[in-house]
Order: C-alpha cells, then structure tokens, then sequence
C-alpha cells in the first residue's frame, strides 16, 4: 500500500503531523509513506525514518501533480485541506480523506467568543483523518529528528553551557510579547539565557540582549533550524510564543512555557504531550482570542493580551 500525506507548512503545523505519519507507517504492514510539503520545510522531515519519500511543491502545479501520478498512490491523507490539495486529490483520483479544519466553530469562537470547540489537540484530528485505514493514535507524542549532532561547546560560549532558551520570534506581532516586556522576563531570569529565532528576530534580540545583561546571549539569525532544534533540545527549559520552535520542544518533551497574545489554547495546538507545561496568558479579556492566528499589531490598540502577561510567573520557571 502506498499513501500520501499532504501538509504544505508550516514548521510547526508539519510537526503536529509526525505522530500521523509514525502510526500510519508503524501499523499499515508493507505501508510505504510519502510526504508532500514546501521545499522549504525540508529539514523539519529530511531525517524522519517513518517518511519512505518526501515530494516538494512546484510551480506550475501540473509538474507537482506528474511526480504525483507516477508514484500511483493508493490513498491520500490530506491533513492541509486547502483548494490546492482538492485539485491535486481530484487529478489522482484516488480514495482520500481530508483533515476538518473546523473552520465555523473557529469563526463563533473568535467573532462570537462562543467555544465549542473539541476538548481535542489537533494531533488528534490529525491522527483521526487516517482512521479510516484502522490508524489509532499510540499515544508516543511528536517526532523531531535532527539532521546531526552538533557540538554545544562550538555553538555557544562557556558561560552559556547550561541555559533557559527564550524563544522571542512568531510569525505574527501579536502573538508575540513586546520587546521591553522580554527585556523584564531576561532581567528576572538570573541564570544564561539564550535568545532563539530567526534572522527577522537578530535585531530585536540584540536589543533585549543589551538592555538586559551579559547573562543573555542573542542566538537569533545565528543558527540554522537544525542547530536551533538542538539548541531546544540542550536547554534546561524552554520559554516560548506559539511558533514552531514550542512544538519542536514539546518533541524533545522539554519543560515549557508557553506565552499565548491574540490567540487561545482551546483552538488546539497548544504543546502536546509534555511532562512540564505552564501556559501564560491574560484570561477574562472580551476581546481574546481576536483571530485564529494573528495581526501585525493589536486591532483595539491597547494589546492587554500580552502588555498584562505575569512576567514574574513567566520567568520563574517550574
């Protein structure tokens, strides 16, 4: 049996989806899987050993859909669920089952503040799309696997061998706490802290660095995924907005915490299976959750979400 998983992006939605892929291939006998994304989320699956082969989106999409063909999948899991991954389904005409977004119960939750959403992570919904093919869910949590094992003496300096890594990027502003309240957290923190993100974060990162002492190293645009994975992995705990790097940390089952703006754990991709978890958030304000998943800045203005976060109770650890 040969069967395809389709998730474009991004970092950590592809990580939410490494338990699907594990129970597909552990309990599917003589399943071979295959693994449909961006090419750009190479490294998050490269090392998977439950992937038997990743295909890459291409433009133009025909070119996507003749790699496709020539493999004669038996099955699709769509756990992307978008009109691109409809029309590729379509032109393989091939049984399918696509992952349910909930899209309707997310609009009453974030425009009515009326929840019904599942007391269920999306891990489970991820795993819940192959159910049709007899897939449970083995209860194992998510999967990283990294490229290789790099060196902590090389990546960081001596005085940062044993660290708290502060995640302070996220793909919208308002999931992420302000700069001079990270500065508050590192300047509460008396231990090193290692500042992770990417190359959009290296600016602001310098500046909590310097406003906050020499206890604070910036590692932000410094390392590649890879390395930042292990940095994750090395730390002591891990505080963290809702990014991609929180779902990796949870791979690696790190004691976490986890910072949440505009956003709300009960639309379910909140840290999965962690033995130490602490979420951090401003309860009791009408306006949240004000998306899915985020804005450039706080539509009322006044971003109480993150501006009233306990920063004592963040940097304290557990």
């Amino acid at each position: 049996m040969k069967i395809l998983i389709i998730r474009f992006s991004s970092i950590g939605d592809i990580v939410l989806t490494t338990p699907a892929i594990r129970c597909i291939k552990q309990q599917i006998p003589a399943c071979e899987v295959h693994f449909l994304t961006k090419s750009s989320f190479h490294t998050v699956l490269a090392n998977n050993p439950y992937i038997d082969k990743l295909h890459f989106l291409k433009k133009p999409l025909a070119v996507t859909l003749d790699d496709l063909r020539a493999e004669h999948f038996d099955y699709v899991i769509d756990l992307h669920n978008n009109i691109r991954t409809r029309i590729i389904k379509f032109k393989l005409g091939v049984k399918s089952s696509a992952f349910d977004k909930l899209n309707f119960r997310k609009w009453l939750l974030v425009n009515l503040k009326v929840d019904i959403m599942p007391e269920k992570h999306i891990v489970d919904r991820y795993i819940e799309t192959a159910s049709f093919l007899g897939v449970k869910n083995d209860g194992k949590g998510l999967d990283y696997f990294l490229e290789e094992e790099h060196d902590l003496t090389v990546l960081l300096p001596q005085s940062h061998q044993q660290y708290t890594g502060l995640v302070i990027g996220a793909q919208h502003a308002t999931k992420r706490l302000p700069t001079h309240k990270l500065i508050e957290v590192c300047q509460r923190i008396k231990s090193p802290v290692v500042l992770l993100g990417g190359k959009e974060d290296k600016e602001r990162g310098a500046e909590i660095a310097s406003a906050s002492g020499v206890h604070v190293f910036n590692g932000c645009g410094k390392f590649t995924l890879d390395q930042s994975a292990f940095l994750v992995r090395e730390a002591q705990l891990i505080i963290t907005h809702d990014t991609g790097l929180m779902h990796i940390a949870a791979a690696f089952d790190k004691p976490i915490t986890s910072v949440w703006g505009n956003t709300v754990p009960q639309l379910g991709m909140y840290p999965y299976k962690t033995g130490q978890l602490k979420i951090a958030e401003v309860k009791g304000l009408s306006c949240r959750p004000c998306s899915k998943i985020g804005y450039k800045k706080c539509p009322r203005g006044h971003f109480k979400c993150m501006n009233d976060q306990d920063i004592e109770a963040i940097a304290s650890g557990f």
